[in-house]
């Protein structure tokens, strides 16, 4: 059982070798005191050195064995100790959680924005977290969000927590040290964490300025893919899942603010402590990191390009089979053989809805797609039914290679995307944002029609010889 101490409020700057749990979905315990997690039971009359016992429910008490998500900590002082919650001013009024026409539009068009500036006035990650597309609603505890965060300065005696649903942190610029109530979590860029529904968490920025996406989903949590026909191996596998050993802060802290997001609202409480006073915990509704790196991806080895799918990390499943809230899908590096075969993603209109992101590199850099307005930081929307598919740069430069490129390894790149079948509507200030590219759809505008009508007439004519 892996335990740590913490002590003081500067106790917080993460150690190099910070450890961790292995696995997803496990029954974890974790107790930086021996002796603190209560034996036989989960709540006794008084628990190991006075301790107070609290759960945190991830689903209904009754939902099934196989997806009943809880945990019990066991804290210095409950959570509930706190003033009454107060509307936050300011607030932030980029944040939406239901979506509907009073902020947020329909726009079948393909859309693409350049990276946003990291913010030159002081900005933690709350204040620098802004919704750019979504659909549905918390309220209902049907839909999800995708947000991007700019922000250049630590969250300080203050902790956030969201009421609406899990939030998926993907770091493209500088590293995220997370504090939550089971423990911390370091996670670089070319990794991701979740922090589920309820969760009390800090962000602070070791590496200063930061840039990153977060997508949150609201009624459900997200679950490892089946794997179907792959069999029992393969994509994301659960040991390489990370979740954090507890560690405590007993320091009193005056003035210590909680900022509850609910309903896409910000409110605050004060309290007199740190809310990262769990002693011990055990469960399995935990916080959880991955390393993207670790993914083993899977490819076509003799003709034509498979489906994105292939490449689900996380999923976050509907009541219908194979059909998803939210997909989180990568593109590693890996290596591309396919013969006969337009090895790019293939021109496409999907049912679903994908919003993509690039970490860093070139997305496809075989060929440089999209490398002239795709670069990272940077994110693209391409919406239920609206076509998209390679510029024409990468169309020419693949067809112009002929059947005999060869087999070839795509590097130094790690391109994501986000898909639902839930058509999301775009908020408001990312369609009038200056780094929105109002020229995207002009990549395609240059593919030219290679229809030979003479090659039609001569296969004709050899049909009619035969």
């Amino acid at each position: 059982m892996a335990s740590e101490v913490v002590n003081t409020a500067e106790s917080l700057d993460f150690p190099a070798d910070l450890k961790y749990l292995p696995g997803f979905g496990n029954h974890f315990s974790s107790e930086a005191i021996a002796g603190a997690l209560p034996q036989g039971q989960n709540n006794p009359l008084i628990c190991p050195f006075g301790l107070y016992a609290e759960q945190i429910s991830g689903t209904s008490f009754t939902a099934p064995r196989k997806l009943n998500l809880r945990s019990w900590l066991y804290r210095i002082k409950p959570s509930v100790t706190h003033e009454p919650f107060k509307p936050r001013v300011p607030g932030n009024e980029k944040l939406i959680a239901d979506f509907n026409q009073s902020n947020s539009s329909a726009n079948p068009t393909q859309l693409r924005w350049k990276p946003v500036d990291i913010p030159e006035e002081p900005t933690n990650f709350i204040d620098g977290l802004q919704t750019i597309c979504g659909a549905g609603s918390s309220y209902l505890r049907h839909g999800y969000a995708v947000h991007m965060y700019t922000a250049n300065k630590s969250m300080d005696n203050y902790a956030f927590c969201n009421a609406d649903g899990d939030f998926l942190f993907v770091p493209q610029k500088g590293r995220l040290w997370i504090m939550t109530e089971c423990g911390r979590l370091e996670v670089i860029p070319g990794e991701v964490a979740v922090v589920p529904q309820g969760f009390r968490f800090a962000v602070s920025l070791p590496d200063g300025p930061s840039r990153g996406y977060v997508s949150e989903i609201f009624g459900t949590h997200f679950q490892l893919p089946d794997l179907g026909p792959i069999g029992a191996n393969g994509l994301a596998a659960a040991r390489d899942f990370l979740v954090p050993v507890a560690c405590f802060e007993e320091t009193p802290c005056p003035n210590y603010i909680i900022v509850q997001k609910y309903g896409g609202e910000l409110f605050t409480a004060k309290q007199d402590f740190s809310p990262f006073n769990v002693v011990a915990w055990h469960g399995n509704y935990v916080p959880y990191k991955y390393d993207l790196s670790k993914f083993c991806p899977y490819n076509t080895v003799l003709v034509d390009h498979g489906d994105p799918s292939v490449n689900t990390v996380l999923t976050a499943p509907t009541d219908k089979p194979g059909v998803a809230l939210l997909d989180f899908v990568i593109f590693p590096p890996r290596w591309l053989v396919a013969e006969h075969t337009f090895r790019p993603p293939y021109y496409h209109r999907n049912c679903m809805s994908e919003f993509m992101g690039l970490i860093y590199g070139n997305y496809e850099n075989h060929m440089q797609a999209k490398a002239d307005g795709f670069i990272p930081g940077g994110s693209s929307l391409h919406s239920c039914m609206t076509p998209h598919g390679p510029d024409t740069k990468t169309y020419e430069a693949t067809v112009a290679c002929g059947e005999n490129a060869g087999p070839y390894k795509i590097t130094d790149t790690l391109a994501f995307m986000f898909e639902s079948y839930l058509i999301p509507r775009v908020c408001t200030w990312a369609l009038e944002s200056p780094f929105l590219d109002n020229d995207y759809y002009q990549c395609w505008i240059g593919l030219r029609s290679h229809f030979r009508k003479e090659d039609c007439s001569k296969a004709s004519s050899n049909q009619d010889a035969d």
